[in-house]
């Protein structure tokens, strides 16, 4: 695998595409005279390329590292193989909090010490003492049904996320994940607003948005749509990739999505206060120039949309340019914005309580019901699922039903399976890409200590409790 991440880099980790066909002058962006789209933001590809390049450069750029602390059970030191996803939720992360706290005029360069700046990167360092290092990130992804040193897909590390944004009181944020491609905006209002009576009291949004757009491919009729995600005010990117590999895409020129790249190997280190030398430099490498390129319908169809709001009005903005620009954009709808939950899961009948669980992406379901037998081929049906991730969920929910009728169970509760069955039938879904999900990468069993720099025994980080 190794040697695949290798084939695409060029010299010191550089994307090949940027540096294919070019002695001094990276290929990143077209030399057509055009849009180019970044973070809600237009710039001409001819006119503004080096104002393009200083935008992509002040992002934060999240990487494979190597000699941080060990980590987990394994006692990992390097992420490389593993945790690309991880590294692309840091980048959505961090350029919300350089949104919300720097703004979206703000720029990068090598000299800047800037307190709040400094405060942001701090928190992606590679310590468990950073609130959202790769440690931090990789142990609560057991919350997730994730081992440390397993690959991620994009609802699984929104998901993560969503919960270490809550330990730290600094960031000013909180995070929604719309499952179902479904934004039920009562939700949002409920998480966001403390007095739901003043706009005031409004705590700043990151709306992250799973999606699946096809099956093993991207569906073009969904391209349109996308493109102009990335044109409203307030978007972060999507957190995706191709398939194999995940990627941070931040804007798009043509037909062509820009992203940034965290399949480059780098050591671990600590900006601190960028005091020495030393700092300066490692400050450096989380800044990349130049954003590499690929088709749309070379994306991964598993991809989360994400949205800054820093308040009532920005989330209300939002989605009334989803409601009015990106929904007419294609024949299918790309996502719904509805007010409330469904109650599609709430069972008509009387003196029959059942209850849907749905315990994970995976499609997992604790049917309790009265009829025992239907309640016990539920569950197992459900543990067969777990254990073999080839069964169609639809086959699950057929064998539930099946059992549901043939006991006697009410018509409701044979209903509410059906609604199970139909909502897991859907051509768009929040689930993890299984290109993502049950792709070969390294197991941690087989994962070595590599790369480790001399000092990092030094660095224990003894009194620091791990967040769980």
């Amino acid at each position: 695998m190794d040697s695949v991440f290798e084939a695409y880099l060029g010299p010191d980790g550089m994307l090949a595409g940027a540096v294919a066909g070019a002695v001094g002058e990276p290929d990143d962006i077209p030399k057509v005279n055009t849009d180019v789209w970044v973070l809600g933001k237009r710039y001409n590809a001819i006119q503004e390329l080096e104002l393009i390049r200083r935008d992509i450069q002040s992002r934060l750029w999240c990487t494979y590292r190597r000699g941080f602390v060990p980590l987990g059970a394994p006692q990992l030191t390097t992420d490389k193989g593993w945790g690309c996803m991880l590294r692309c939720g840091q980048m959505v992360l961090a350029q919300a909090l350089i949104d919300l706290h720097l703004g979206r005029e703000w720029f990068w360069t090598p000299e800047i010490r800037d307190g709040t700046y400094l405060k942001i990167v701090n928190r992606f360092e590679d310590s468990r003492k950073s609130y959202f290092s790769i440690h931090q990130i990789a142990l609560m992804g057991d919350s997730e049904d994730k081992k440390v040193g397993q690959w991620f897909g994009p609802n699984t590390v929104a998901q993560v996320l969503k919960k270490l944004v809550r330990y730290d009181d600094w960031c000013s944020l909180v995070i929604h994940v719309a499952m179902d491609n479904t934004i039920v905006t009562d939700d949002i209002y409920s998480l966001c607003l403390e007095n739901p009576s003043n706009d005031d009291t409004w705590k700043p949004l990151l709306l992250i948005i799973p999606l699946r757009l096809g099956l093993s491919d991207i569906n073009p009729i969904y391209i349109p749509a996308l493109k102009i995600c990335f044109e409203l005010a307030g978007s972060c990117g999507m957190i995706g990739g191709r398939p194999n590999q995940a990627l941070y895409f931040v804007g798009y020129v043509d037909d062509e999505v820009l992203y940034l790249d965290p399949h480059t190997t780098q050591r671990s280190g600590s900006v601190g206060q960028k005091t020495s030398q030393d700092e300066v430099d490692f400050d450096a490498t989380f800044h990349q120039r130049y954003a590499g390129r690929i088709g749309f319908q070379q994306m991964d169809p598993s991809m989360a949309m994400c949205f800054l709001c820093k308040s009532r009005l920005s989330f209300e903005v939002l989605l009334d340019n989803l409601r009015t620009q990106v929904l007419p954009a294609c024949k299918q709808p790309l996502l719904e914005i509805t007010k409330s939950r469904s109650a599609e899961w709430v069972s008509t009948s009387s003196g029959i309580e059942s209850n849907f669980t749905t315990l994970n992406t995976a499609g997992l379901v604790n049917y309790n019901a009265a009829a025992t037998t239907t309640s016990t081929t539920a569950s197992n049906a459900a543990s067969s699922d777990a254990t073999n991730s080839n069964t169609p969920r639809t086959t699950i929910a057929k064998t539930i039903a099946t059992s549901a009728r043939a006991t006697g169970a009410t018509a409701g509760a044979v209903a509410a399976i059906e609604i199970y069955k139909n909502r897991f039938n859907r051509t768009i879904s929040s689930c993890d890409s299984e290109d993502f999900e049950n792709v070969n990468h390294l197991h941690t069993s087989s994962l070595t200590r590599n790369g480790c720099d001399a000092d990092s025994e030094a660095d224990s980080d003894d009194d620091f409790e791990i967040i769980s």
